[in-house]
């Protein structure tokens, strides 16, 4: 499939170096990403990908809470196809995770754009690239924050507001960085992503395309356990009030929880205050998230959790506060959007399948407020959230070329009613 008159190894070529050159932005010595949302490395990389774009013909605007688009406009007034995914990374994480998406959906918007230069032809909308703002929820919670306040689930000025364990908040961060925008962004008549699968079912089965059918239920929470501060050696064991004994008791029951309903549990960040050896802690953060393809089994646990913590309290004499809470339902993505890809998948040859999503990604968001496609290719070993990250280039490929193809029919309009 050539663009442009562009043969297929040269774009493969383009595609490969460009992501090279975006993974050596806050890349680790065991081959992964640091660049948490807007540290040093995150800015780098965004004003690489804004100079990317304005050199290819785009104009770069950054939105009220940093979501960087990159626009290209045939018609005046027309809504765009928003193409994208996030760029900002976990510590010590993977190269592939969220960034293939990003750099995909640049290449496609270049392909296309070359594409319709060379032929005349006219798209019924707008395209635009978009790198979303700190999706991962690593350094600000919750995660998939940029794509939250475009869709109207996330309030600005609250986010805007909200503050990293150093105390900086998203205001001061991006303000910082250069990237404290404006406005809403561009309307979006249609979203497509496309994203390492983190699992192994494609890699296991040898498809080279998963079509993204629906999300898994989830339930995160932010949990504060509340102690007394007191002496490790002259504090009798029953006058304490221990809130890493409380926060402990959780972590294990996270784990009981998931066994007993088959679900994914996970407690992954931990904050003890005062955090000194020789005191016993006063408080207790730790971030607390359920995950199954059945809502009816999140719900279960869910009472399963409080049921245990009001005993939790009374074991380790803490109080537990609910802080607050991130939650999706199982949804599905639009049918037609599935079937948009499957035929594409089709017409180049392409294994495929139908997959299920257990990760949240912005399209989580995205496919509530326009028709939205995600698509999956291959995550070697499933391995996500970790410097052996890895997808070949070969599926990489496979995945641009049909993105591009899928993302040309959306601008068509062939999710339209």
């Amino acid at each position: 499939m050539g663009f442009a008159d562009t043969p297929q190894e040269q774009l493969d070529s383009e595609l490969l170096t460009d992501f090279a050159t975006m993974s050596a932005f806050g890349e680790t010595p065991r081959g992964g990403v640091d660049r948490e949302a807007m540290t040093q490395p995150d800015v780098e990389q965004r004003r690489w990908l804004s100079g990317w774009l304005e050199e290819r013909g785009f104009s770069v605007d950054i939105d009220r809470v940093g979501n960087q688009f990159g626009t290209f406009e045939w018609t005046p007034g027309a809504p765009y196809v928003l193409l994208g995914s996030h760029m900002d990374s976990q510590p010590l994480g993977g190269k592939f995770d969220g960034a293939y998406g990003v750099i995909a959906a640049a290449e496609a918007a270049w392909r296309i754009k070359r594409a319709c230069d060379e032929s005349g032809h006219v798209p019924q909308y707008n395209i635009a690239v978009v790198n979303w703002f700190n999706e991962e929820g690593s350094r600000f919670e919750p995660s998939m924050m940029g794509s939250g306040v475009y869709t109207g689930k996330l309030d600005a000025d609250t986010v805007l507001k909200t503050e990293d364990l150093a105390g900086v908040s998203v205001a001061e961060a991006l303000e910082d960085g250069g990237f404290l925008g404006s406005g809403d962004g561009p309307q979006a008549a249609a979203y497509a992503e496309i994203h390492i699968e983190q699992g192994r079912i494609l890699d296991e089965e040898g498809v080279a395309i998963g079509l993204v059918e629906a999300t898994w239920a989830a339930k995160k929470y932010h949990l504060i356990v509340h102690g007394d501060q007191a002496h490790t050696g002259s504090t009798i064991i029953s006058d304490r009030h221990d809130a890493l004994l409380g926060a402990s008791h959780l972590v294990v029951l996270a784990r009981e929880i998931a066994d007993e309903f088959g679900i994914h549990t996970s407690v992954g960040q931990l904050v003890v205050l005062p955090n000194s050896p020789v005191v016993v802690p006063r408080e207790a953060r730790l971030h607390l998230d359920m995950r199954s393809p059945d809502s009816a089994l999140v719900e279960a646990a869910d009472a399963r959790l409080r049921e245990r913590m009001r005993k939790i309290e009374e074991l380790a004499a803490v109080r537990i506060e609910e802080d607050t809470a991130h939650q999706w339902d199982l949804l599905p993505y639009d049918p037609r959007g599935v079937e948009l890809s499957r035929r594409v998948a089709e017409d180049l040859g392409l294994s495929h399948r139908p997959i299920m999503t257990v990760a949240g990604h912005d399209s989580t968001n995205m496919k509530d407020i326009v028709p939205s496609v995600m698509l999956f290719v291959p995550s070697v070993d499933g391995i996500s959230h970790n410097e052996g990250e890895y997808t070949k280039d070969e599926d990489m490929c496979a995945g641009v070329n049909l993105f591009t193809e899928v993302a040309t029919r959306l601008l068509d309009g062939a999710l339209d009613e």
